[in-house]
């Protein structure tokens, strides 16, 4: 009861505040319509106010209803009906009529203000086509006639279309739109399929229409309708080409068209646009360069139009913001830079594929350099655009006279000073807080790891070796030097990324996707760098090995020691292991990052079942030609080539070891106990098997793979129930079970068709009695189990 009481007393206070403010609401609502009368210039009629009195007063001429109040009473709520004269609305005269308007819903005024039309001028388009289409197969009117059709019902959307612009803005955008794709339709059609234009009309007439959108869209400020005279502009060559192969033409008009688009980027800061431009001119250019550049005919065309197209773009990216004095973002700095990178890309290859051109290398790098200098030092004196676009200006001037030196060197030294830029940029944009220059270091991270992929592939790509002067000498030679040195900047680019990690306060998205691409490079190339070492330096031996052989008097071959092959497998398969201990004994110490140790987690994992598949093969393959003797007439064939598999096995075992110290870290926060318990014994199994079949083999039993497995495995079943029992562990009885079916499987149908009665019997016996103790093991200690489902 208690209880109850406070709860009533809450309720009848909150009831109490509610009529308080009723009352107060209906005084507000008076007082507003006294001020309405007053500011109509009339003298306010006389309005009932609600108050406390008026509820107890009537009038005659009003009729008596009847009202519920509730009232407060020895603290309980009652309902008390009196009497009360409703308020009399004033008659108050309005000089227009105040109505609300029905309002509609987002997606009603998207259907009826934007969808639609859309969809109606989409349809009407298809419409031409089919009627066109219609008409040419059942040949109902003359191609002329055909054509001014498609031409009239294209100018009278226009002419529609400007007519409703004053007052429909949108549908009209829509209406012009769609007449300048059935226009261009018809142009194509004309000259295409009824040869009625000449090739120069159409050229004219679809530049015109190219033109004509280009003013639509600025006049209506719509992108879509510069998005389909932009589409239509780019398709011009492609469909009015007859195969001629003109590029003076092609990049002509093409120049003319991004010409147009820097116009419209200093009035209108439209990105999509010259975004669609910027892709379409140089996916055009580089189809044609793979396709039909002859660099006796296309060189000067070629670097002619180059630099063209990269200046124009150059200023459609600055116009704008330096106009506008407006900042620069991520996406205008990355335009940048990958239309410098195009132009010195393609611009590299052109020059390098001439007799002359080549010579020319380190001027046409320099000459990069001076193009951004010259960007640089009119926004510097004229004061234009952010600081940011001065030191992106300038940071491209340095990369270029950096690039510029190694050129004309060796490509190991194009490597070297790619990656000591790109920690140089980064270094200053991390440590002075320049997004620029961090930014900038970004692509030359890239191109700096591409160009040693490159080394690698010339330096390591050879396996054959007929000189000794060819030969790599292991560790010391430029391709690992090179290596070691990209490694070092790339761990001083670690250091700085984790030393200055929090001084720009929220890091961007392309700096969290670095943070987490360095240190994987960093990792990568560090692996690899060794990888390749060894991978080589077994791959010399290798070939070093070949004796030639002569089968007939005509006919010869090369003996090669396959030893050396399984060998290579082996120690690059140890060299992963140990690598991958190495870095997860580091982070569980010294990094303790989660990210880390999963992604290693992961790759342990893989790089075991590796081992247990392709390792234990190779292992196998040593083990046969050191018993087969086939390879003693031409080699010594050592007894390590047996024992290498214990080596093996004990960097396995570090890496499992590792592994779980991993799982059980508090910075890892996962719950690994099973999966590790299955991993690990799966791995001893398989190492137990392949032990019984190495030292079966070893004793010269041809039994192996059947008796003696058989009966492994259903001792390890074995094992597994007492274990899992012992440790109240219901995956381990579980896995047993499965073993143990999966050995039953193998008996019947793979063991029993060969074996001979006395192994049969041995079989069938061993397996028999391990199902019988298994089945007492589990009566014996039900309750154990009883207890686990209960839990």
């Amino acid at each position: 009861m208690p209880d109850n009481q406070d709860n009533v007393s809450a309720l009848l206070a909150k009831l109490e505040l509610l009529l308080k403010k009723q009352e107060s609401f209906n005084l507000e609502v008076n007082e507003l319509r006294k001020d309405l009368k007053a500011l109509q210039g009339e003298a306010p009629s006389k309005i009932t106010e609600i108050t406390p009195e008026t509820k107890e007063a009537t009038t005659p001429e009003n009729p008596i209803i009847k009202e519920e109040t509730a009232v407060i009473k020895d603290n309980e709520a009652v309902i008390e009906t009196k009497p009360t004269t409703p308020i009399e609305a004033p008659s108050i005269k309005f000089s227009a009529p105040i109505k609300k308007p029905k309002g509609k819903s987002n997606l009603e005024k998207f259907i009826g203000e934007n969808l639609i039309n859309k969809i109606g001028i989409l349809i009407t388009v298809i419409g031409v086509f089919i009627g066109a289409k219609y008409s040419i197969e059942n040949n109902l009117i003359s191609p002329l006639t055909r054509i001014i059709l498609g031409y009239l019902v294209g100018l009278g959307l226009v002419a529609t279309g400007i007519k409703l612009k004053a007052t429909y803005e949108n549908y009209s955008a829509v209406l012009v739109s769609g007449a300048l794709a059935i226009v261009y339709f018809i142009t194509f059609a004309a000259y295409s399929f009824y040869d009625l234009f000449p090739q120069g009309v159409a050229f004219t007439l679809m530049v015109f229409l190219t033109v004509f959108g280009v003013v639509a869209a600025l006049n209506y400020n719509k992108q879509i309708i510069a998005h389909i005279g932009l589409v239509g502009a780019y398709a011009v060559p492609f469909l009015l080409s007859n195969n001629s192969g003109n590029a003076w033409v092609l990049f002509s008009y093409m120049a003319i068209i991004n010409l147009g688009i820097l116009f419209i980027s200093i009035k209108k800061y439209w990105k999509a646009l010259y975004y669609v431009a910027f892709a379409f001119t140089w996916l055009i250019f580089s189809g044609w360069i793979t396709f039909s550049y002859e660099t006796k005919d296309h060189y000067q065309i070629a670097l002619l139009f180059l630099f063209i197209f990269f200046l124009i773009f150059y200023a459609t990216f600055l116009g704008y913001k330096l106009i506008k004095s407006e900042k620069f973002k991520v996406s205008d700095v990355f335009m940048l830079l990958l239309n410098s990178f195009i132009f010195y890309g393609f611009g590299f290859g052109l020059l390098a594929h001439n007799e002359t051109g080549e010579e020319l290398l380190g001027l046409f790098t320099l000459g990069n350099a001076l193009v951004h200098f010259v960007v640089t030092t009119i926004i510097f004196k004229k004061n234009l655009g952010d600081k940011n676009l001065f030191y992106l200006a300038a940071g491209l001037v340095l990369i270029f006279i950096t690039i510029a030196i190694p050129v004309q060197l060796d490509g190991n030294w194009v490597t070297l000073l790619w990656a000591m830029e790109a920690a140089l940029l980064f270094w200053i944009g991390k440590s002075k807080n320049i997004r620029a220059y961090e930014y900038m270091s970004y692509p030359l991270m890239v191109i700096a790891f591409l160009s040693l992929t490159q080394d690698w592939a010339l330096a390591y790509g050879g396996f054959t070796f007929n000189l000794e002067d060819e030969r790599l000498q292991p560790i010391f030679s430029a391709a690992f030097l090179t290596s070691f040195l990209f490694i070092a900047a790339s761990g001083f680019i670690n250091w700085v990324n984790k030393k200055y990690n929090t001084v720009d306060g929220k890091k961007s998205f392309i700096s969290k996707v670095m943070s987490i691409a360095i240190p994987a490079v960093f990792i990568l190339v560090l692996y690899c760098s060794f990888y390749l070492e060894i991978e080589y330096y077994f791959t010399q031996l290798y070939q070093a090995s070949g004796i030639p052989r002569t089968i007939t008097d005509t006919s010869e071959y090369s003996q090669y020691n396959e030893n050396i092959s399984q060998q290579r497998i082996v120690w690059l398969l140890n060299y992963t292991l140990l690598f991958l201990s190495v870095l997860t004994f580091i982070n569980i110490h010294k990094l303790k990052s989660r990210v880390l140790g999963i992604v290693t987690l992961i790759l342990s994992i893989l790089a075991g079942f590796l081992f247990l598949t392709t390792g234990l093969y190779a292992l196998s393959e040593l083990r046969e030609n050191y018993l087969s003797g086939a390879l003693a007439e031409f080699y010594t064939v050592s007894t390590f080539t047996i024992t290498v598999r214990y080596v093996c096995f004990a960097f396995l075992a570090l890496l499992l070891f590792l592994v779980r110290k991993l799982t059980l870290a508090p910075f890892m926060r996962i719950n690994f106990n099973v999966p590790f318990g299955l991993l690990l014994h799966t791995s001893v199994l398989w190492i137990a098997s392949s032990e019984l079949i190495h030292w079966m083999d070893m004793s010269g039993s041809d039994q192996s793979y059947k008796l003696g497995l058989s009966i492994l495995w259903g001792s390890y079943s074995l094992f597994l129930i007492i274990l899992g029992l012992w440790k109240k562990k219901k995956y381990l009885r579980i896995s047993a079970i499965v073993l143990f079916g999966v050995t039953l499987i193998k008996l019947f149908f793979y063991d029993i068709a060969s074996l001979s009665t006395i192994a049969k019997t041995i079989v069938f016996v061993s397996l028999g009695v391990l199902l019988l103790i298994i089945s007492f093991l589990y009566n014996k200690y039900k309750h154990i189990i009883t207890e686990e489902n209960e839990d």
